[in-house]
């Protein structure tokens, strides 16, 4: 297989992983919120007192648990196939638990569980294709394969891969906690401006994984920002189509209302027609009015608990006013642009 296939092949294994990892993500992340929008707020952060809002608490913390070995289980899937989810999501729970180095303990949560997803969906694709006899090979998906793929990588993983992703993703996860003042705002000026900087595509997943990663670590500052980036977009274009009507056509006019209703629920596809058409005035103004939200979401500390953007997830978001100014202004930065930019469309004569 050639390397760019090989590239291409991983990076749709991680895509399939992100997906079958929302369900878990998006109930669990509901589940934390509504427990920890009835707690008391304390120096230390919120402590649920609920007796029901604990259990709440707890289911949502289990759906979290998951979302890491789903995530290693699908990439693996992906790769090799059925007889790669099992090894994939026990590698998966075991990268996202911790484990004993040397005297330390060493987690290195969502980096190890993907790399540990492909090395399994790898080696298992390799060891589907062995030539063995009849007998052996009804035996080889649900005893062979899960019992060496498992055995091999995961002490691989103990003894050399584990301690130097633990020490990674303990230094990422300090910078993110530590983030504040102009440091913050620089991240979200990043989060802003390459975060839909392709609608939704790769870069987007790309940015959308590293704030998931965070979550799982219980950082959720990055998904604020980066969900107010999602909705920014397709509602800046709406606004633009309203405020500068000599500036679009009737075709832009209508295809804009279902990109605004896009908006509103947190999808930026609703944005894509606009980019292709127009590409050099449209990401401009996308990109920098999606940068001023997420500044905007910085400054107000925005946390949101689901990997979901736009004003449907305003329940499960902290500081909430922040988040509803930043997406308003966000997009109304982004309309003001389009307008400056684009030209007048002239009439034609009568």
């Amino acid at each position: 297989m050639k390397f760019k296939a090989v590239l291409k092949e991983i990076q749709k294994s991680f895509l399939s992983g992100v997906s079958f990892m929302m369900p878990a993500v998006v109930a669990g992340g509901i589940m934390l919120a509504i427990s920890l929008a009835t707690g008391d707020k304390t120096e230390t952060g919120v402590v649920v007192t609920n007796q029901l809002m604990k259990q709440i608490n707890v289911l949502g913390k289990a759906a979290f648990a998951m979302m890491i070995p789903i995530l290693g289980g699908y990439i693996s899937y992906t790769i090799a196939g059925k007889p790669g989810l099992a090894p994939g999501m026990i590698l998966g729970y075991l990268a996202n638990n911790p484990v004993n180095v040397n005297g330390v303990d060493v987690k290195s949560g969502f980096l190890g569980a993907m790399l540990l997803g492909v090395g399994a969906g790898y080696l298992v694709k390799w060891m589907k294709g062995w030539k063995v006899s009849k007998t052996v090979k009804t035996i080889l998906p649900i005893l062979i394969i899960p019992t060496i793929s498992i055995f091999v990588l995961g002490l691989i993983y103990i003894y050399v891969i584990a301690g130097p992703l633990s020490i990674f993703m303990n230094g990422l996860t300090s910078i993110m906690s530590s983030l504040n003042g102009s440091s913050a705002i620089l991240l979200a000026i990043f989060i802003g401006l390459f975060g839909e900087v392709d609608m939704g595509g790769p870069i987007t997943k790309s940015v959308s994984m590293f704030t998931l990663a965070l979550m799982n670590e219980g950082i959720y500052e990055p998904n604020g920002m980066f969900r107010i980036a999602v909705a920014v977009p397709p509602l800046g274009i709406f606004l633009a189509t309203r405020f500068f009507k000599n500036k679009f056509n009737q075709g832009d006019k209508d295809t804009a209302v279902a990109a605004g209703i896009m908006g509103l629920i947190g999808i930026t596809e609703g944005a894509i027609p606009f980019a292709v058409a127009d590409m050099k005035r449209v990401l401009p103004s996308t990109m920098i009015g999606t940068a001023v939200g997420c500044v905007i979401g910085a400054i107000g500390k925005v946390k949101c608990y689901v990997p979901h953007g736009g004003f449907v997830v305003l329940p499960v978001v902290e500081n909430k006013l922040w988040f509803v100014a930043a997406i308003i202004i966000g997009s109304c930065v982004t309309a003001i642009l389009l307008g400056i930019l684009k030209p007048t469309i002239e009439e034609p004569a009568k």
